[in-house]
C-alpha cells in the first residue's frame, strides 16, 4: 500500500524552527559523493511553508521515480523564494577530498543566496557541520524527514542527471546516461577498455 504524502511529517523540522522565530529555512543536501566520475552538485533552497504554497511529493530524490523527480524540480525552482546549486569539480574533489568539496560547496550555495540573514537557519542532510555564520541543524536522514532538505535534493539531483546525461554524448563508451558516474559493471568495463576519460575522479579510480 502506497504511503500517503503527509505534510505535517516532512515540516515537523521547519515547524519547530518557524516557532523559534526564524522565517527563513534553508535546506541543504549533496547529490553525487559517491561516483567514480562528474562533480558532487550541492544544492540551497529556501521554500514557503504555508500550506497552500507546498509541493505535494516532495521527498528523498532516491525515492521519487525520475520523470516525477523532473516535474517537482521545476514545481520547486517555480515556488522557492530562493534557490542556488554548486557544482563541484571531480579535481577539486581530488584535491581537497569528497568531504571537503561537499561542504564547500553546501557553504558556497547557502552564501550565494539572495535572501536576509538575520532569521535564517540551515537545515543539512547527515551529519555535517559547515564553516558557515549562520545556525544550522543536521537532520540524519533529512532528505527523508525535511521538506526543506527534501526538496534540495530534488532539485540537485535532476541537476546533476542532467549533466551526466551530457558527458554522455562526449564519452559514451562508460554509459554516463545509465550510471551517472556511479561504479557499475559496464563502467567499470568502459574504464578497464578505454582508461580514464577527463572528468573521472582520480582518487576514486586508483583501482583501475
Amino acid at each position: 500500500m502506497k504511503k500517503i504524502w503527509n505534510a505535517d511529517e516532512k515540516l515537523t523540522y521547519e515547524r519547530a524552527l518557524l516557532a523559534k522565530g526564524y522565517q527563513y529555512i534553508i535546506g541543504v543536501d549533496e547529490v553525487g559523493r559517491g561516483p567514480l566520475a562528474g562533480p558532487v552538485v550541492c544544492a540551497a533552497v529556501v521554500m514557503p511553508l504555508d500550506n497552500n504554497d507546498l509541493v505535494v511529493g516532495v521527498d528523498d530524490s532516491k525515492k521519487v521515480s525520475i520523470k516525477k523527480r523532473e516535474t517537482l524540480s521545476e514545481e520547486i525552482k517555480n515556488r522557492a523564494i530562493a534557490y542556488t546549486m554548486v557544482e563541484v569539480s571531480e579535481k577539486i574533489i581530488d584535491e581537497i577530498n569528497i568531504l571537503e568539496a561537499t561542504k564547500l560547496g553546501m557553504k558556497q550555495a547557502i552564501e550565494r543566496l539572495n535572501i536576509p540573514t538575520e532569521k535564517a537557519v540551515v537545515l543539512t542532510d547527515g551529519n555535517m557541520t559547515l564553516d558557515i555564520a549562520l545556525p544550522q541543524h543536521s537532520v540524519i536522514h533529512g532528505d527523508a524527514l525535511s521538506y526543506s532538505i527534501g526538496a534540495a535534493s530534488i532539485i540537485a539531483k535532476v541537476h546533476r542527471d542532467a549533466m551526466m546525461d551530457e558527458y554522455a554524448k562526449t564519452y559514451p563508451q562508460y554509459a554516463f546516461e545509465k550510471n551517472k558516474g556511479y561504479g557499475t559493471a559496464a563502467h567499470i568495463q568502459g574504464i578497464k577498455e578505454y582508461g580514464l576519460c577527463p572528468i573521472h575522479r582520480r582518487t576514486f579510480t586508483k583501482n583501475f
